[in-house]
């Protein structure tokens, strides 16, 4: 066969393939655009029907997350109902003994994620298991309370998280409240796999339960017991939910906790899956938070904080006044929250493990040991922080805390909300501020500055190219530090199991190289530490932490060759 036939063969078998899914494709929406596709002509249709085509999308820790649209390769109601009877059949199997184990649902407010829950019950009804839908679209966090709270084997979240608009996904909690770690990915992802024809899977119409509000006063109801009895609660804010479903639920959780009413950013507040006002709905990106700070510089009393929730409100986003910022507001880095949060519970006596990821500062570490606290360090992402035995307090740099484990074993960010605000009250009452008790800490423990450096690519080739490169000539020294020790993480260890990354120990400085678990990216997280006397040795610090900081983005950047 000549190179042309060959490409007409394989032109063929692809159509053929996406003919086969249009044929039992269960949603009017998606039929179409495929039948439009595979009527277009041109070399852009076939290379957009061959993207969608091209494989599988992979079932593992992070569930499922990709753009909406037609074919296996995008978020759709056939990929949805899938995944439904993987799990459903993987749940059978290990709850066996039970009489219809409960599976609890929950969705935000993105583009089909409604539907998605809806498939999603109907498939647990159909497999003979009792499933329980969220009563509206609500914070991943009340579904990760709702779990442990109802006594579930499992917990299913339809949600992107901060992902782009047109994106959705589809995370697992088990009984325990926390998400799902191998080998239970692998497991659910070969029970997808061995699914049959759709029409195959049972969908009733009915015979699910829709919650009431009642699952969110209980969630209501518990979120204030992170905080001390009779604490000051006169912290002020300004609150963005950035189109996500926070706003309901955290302006609920601080009327029931006593602090005054959180300012709403009036543009952002209600759920909108197109995030009109944001290029990305993640305050972590730049941009993002320029009406928060537009809204805090109107207010007719300077509030103490602005906070903002992503979209599913499993993460929190703080911010202090900054007369030297541009906007009058600098945004606290994800360390530095969770080392303010950690501060506050050691000095009320909290008792447990304190834990934190391997990609996230080392502060809280220090802070622990100090106290004589146990303290452990994870794998990137709360399935692995949720699990850690004893636990009392997590967090990772990505702006994710937990503040109540017994409760949600996973992030929760109106709950940690709330823990700043008291923090912030508490200050208040004394006559000090947040960036004042981070210098305090960064005497006490070192000043310990953060930052990332991320490669968004079109082609994830080029992340496992760099990765390679970085394996086969590891570099003896970066900004200038000389390497003490590389861990290749992918050989995994008795502390941590492995994963694609490299760690680099320098001499007052540490490098973590991973792929990004959710994004088409690659990540470099750094960290600096450097030793401070006394508080007039803070300015002459930061500057010497800021320069490696500086040197290090520079030295990756050429090592990565990205």
């Amino acid at each position: 066969m000549t190179a042309d036939d060959h490409r007409a063969a394989a032109e063929e078998q692809l159509r053929a393939r996406a003919a086969a899914w249009l044929a039992e494709d269960p949603d009017a929406e998606t039929r179409e655009e495929l039948a439009a596709l595979l009527a277009a002509e041109g070399p852009d249709a076939q290379e957009e029907l061959a993207a969608r085509f091209a494989g599988e999308l992979e079932f593992g820790t992070a569930g499922l997350r990709a753009e909406l649209g037609a074919g296996p390769m995008r978020m759709n109601r056939a990929v949805v109902i899938r995944a439904a009877a993987g799990i459903a059949a993987e749940l059978r199997d290990r709850h066996s003994e039970l009489d219809r184990p409960l599976v609890v649902v929950g969705y935000d407010a993105r583009h089909r994620s409604a539907d998605f829950a809806r498939d999603t019950a109907a498939v647990m009804t159909g497999a003979g298991l009792r499933a329980a839908v969220l009563p509206r679209p609500l914070p991943t966090p009340v579904l990760a309370f709702a779990v442990r709270h109802l006594g579930a084997v499992a917990g299913i979240a339809v949600t992107a998280s901060h992902n782009p608009p047109r994106d959705n996904g589809y995370k697992v909690y088990l009984g325990d409240g926390s998400q799902i770690v191998p080998p239970a990915d692998t497991s659910i992802a070969a029970r997808i796999t061995a699914v049959g024809p759709l029409a195959g899977v049972a969908r009733p119409e009915s015979g699910w339960e829709t919650l009431g509000e009642e699952i969110v006063d209980a969630y209501l109801d518990r979120a204030p017991a992170v905080l001390t009895e009779g604490s000051p609660r006169t912290a002020s804010l300004v609150y963005t939910p950035l189109h996500g479903v926070g706003q309901q639920v955290l302006e609920a959780a601080f009327a029931r906790a006593g602090f005054p009413a959180p300012l709403p950013v009036a543009e952002q507040a209600l759920p909108d899956p197109d995030f009109p006002t944001v290029a990305f709905p993640n305050p972590e990106e730049p941009g993002a938070m320029d009406l928060a700070f537009a809204a805090a510089r109107a207010a007719a009393s300077p509030p103490d904080l602005v906070v903002a929730n992503d979209p599913d409100a499993d993460r929190c986003a703080v911010a202090v006044p900054d007369a030297g910022a541009p906007s009058g507001w600098r945004m606290l880095h994800g360390d530095e929250v969770g080392a303010l949060l950690a501060a506050h519970l050691i000095r009320r006596g909290a008792t447990g493990t304190f834990a934190a990821t391997i990609v996230s500062s080392s502060l809280v570490g220090r802070m622990a040991t100090a106290a004589g606290l146990p303290y452990e360090e994870t794998l990137t992402g709360f399935k692995w922080l949720g699990r850690v035995p004893g636990l009392r307090f997590a967090y990772e740099e990505a702006l994710g805390y937990c503040v109540d484990p017994d409760a949600v074993r996973d992030k929760d960010g109106i709950t940690a909300a709330l823990l700043v605000a008291e923090v912030a009250s508490g200050l208040k009452a004394e006559g000090r501020t947040v960036t004042e008790l981070l210098d305090e800490l960064a005497v006490a423990h070192g000043l310990h500055l953060t930052d990332q450096l991320s490669f968004r690519v079109a082609e994830l080739s080029l992340i496992t190219d760099a990765m390679a490169r970085l394996r086969a000539a590891p570099p003896s020294e970066l900004a200038g530090l000389p390497v003490l020790r590389v861990d290749d993480l992918a050989a995994g260890s008795a502390a941590l199991p492995p994963t694609d990354g490299l760690r680099y120990t320098l001499r007052g400085a540490r490098v973590v190289v991973r792929p990004s678990g959710t994004e088409p990216k690659l990540k470099c997280y750094l960290e600096a530490v450097v030793d401070v006397p006394g508080a007039d040795a803070l300015p002459a610090a930061r500057a010497e932490a800021a320069a490696t900081l500086a040197a290090l983005k520079r030295d990756l950047t050429a090592a990565l060759g990205i």
